[in-house]
């Protein structure tokens, strides 16, 4: 979903813009077979079921630069990782998390966005600084990236891009809003739920759930069909299976 979302809004060329990666491929009689892309953002992303250790090495060598961390399936991670001979180098996260898909024509939407007791609509532009430090929460608690000025140049930018793409939303309980979440990844046919946040004093109300099921009833009505997510912790696999999400599967995000 990345590597085709990210080639679908920024083309293959690379200029170190937001979405653009320096993209190799695998070839096996004319066809490729495996492909990796160093990311604008220093991310490695991998889909890899053969010769990922050759592949990761040349990914590497080609674009001279480091390596914030990888993801993809979790095994080609792995073998990533010990390809470059980072298996010894520090990393706050590395996680093997369970991927969900659901068909959209499946999708099960809580009684509260029914009933118009909560609403799902993007931020508005006064609401994106608290939604960056949301996005801080998120990534102190979630990638348990260490907290400073970066992470917090990095929330604002990721904040200013996804709203720029429209695929941010956040949820209103009652007018206050509660909940945010966004679309990582989109094509026409399928989306990739991600940065779900809901602040700590306003859990075990259902909002994680509300606010993505919010988002894709939008994405339903622009003729979207599918959508996936990766979820580590118990709370957000319950609330992902709540509104149909069916486990599919492994994914591997390494952040160094």
């Amino acid at each position: 979903m990345f590597l085709r979302s990210n080639v679908r809004a920024a083309g293959l060329a690379y200029e170190g813009k937001p979405l653009q990666a320096q993209y190799l491929a695998a070839f096996e009689d004319g066809r490729i077979v495996a492909v990796a892309a160093h990311c604008w953002n220093d991310m490695l992303l991998v889909q890899a079921p053969v010769h990922i250790e050759a592949l990761a090495r040349a990914a590497v060598a080609h674009s001279e630069r480091r390596i914030a961390g990888i993801s993809g399936p979790a095994d080609q991670v792995a073998a990533a990782r010990h390809a470059l001979g980072l298996d010894e180098r520090p990393t706050p996260k590395f996680g093997r998390e369970e991927l969900f898909a659901l068909d959209l024509a499946d999708l099960v939407v809580p009684a509260a966005l029914t009933d118009g007791q909560w609403i799902t609509r993007h931020p508005r532009a006064d609401e994106l600084d608290r939604m960056a430090a949301w996005r801080v929460d998120f990534a102190l608690e979630a990638l348990k990236r260490p907290d400073g000025p970066e992470v917090r140049e990095d929330a604002q930018r990721e904040v200013m891009l996804l709203h720029e793409r429209e695929a941010d939303w956040v949820l209103l309980d009652q007018g206050e809003v509660v909940a945010y979440s966004a679309f990582n990844a989109s094509l026409p046919d399928i989306v990739q739920v991600g940065g779900v946040w809901v602040p700590v004093a306003l859990r075990r109300r259902g909002y994680g759930r509300g606010v993505v099921a919010g988002s894709l009833l939008d994405a339903r009505r622009r003729g979207v069909t599918r959508a996936v997510l990766f979820a580590e912790r118990e709370d957000a696999k319950r609330a992902s299976v709540g509104i149909g999400f069916i486990p599919k599967g492994d994914f591997g995000l390494l952040l160094f």
